[in-house]
C-alpha cells in the first residue's frame, strides 16, 4: 500500500502545481502589477503548455497515416 500512497501523493502534488500555474497565468493576464515571481511562473506554465501541445500534435500526426 505504500507504493499506492506515494503515487497518490505525487499526483496530488502535480495537480497542485498545475492549479498554481494556471492561477499565475490568470493573475498576470488580469493585473499589470503582478509580482515578478508570478510572471516567471506564468511564463514557465505557458512554455510547458506549448511544448506539451506541440508534442501531442506531433504524436497524433505520426500515428494516423491515413491522409
Amino acid at each position: 500500500m505504500v507504493h499506492v500512497d506515494m503515487v497518490m501523493l505525487a499526483l496530488t502534488g502535480l495537480l497542485a502545481l498545475v492549479i498554481a500555474g494556471c492561477a499565475c497565468v490568470w493573475w498576470t493576464s488580469r493585473a499589470d502589477g503582478a509580482p515578478r515571481w508570478a510572471r516567471a511562473v506564468s511564463a514557465v506554465t505557458l512554455a510547458l503548455a506549448d511544448v506539451l501541445s506541440t508534442s501531442s500534435r506531433t504524436s497524433r500526426r505520426g500515428t494516423s497515416d491515413d491522409d
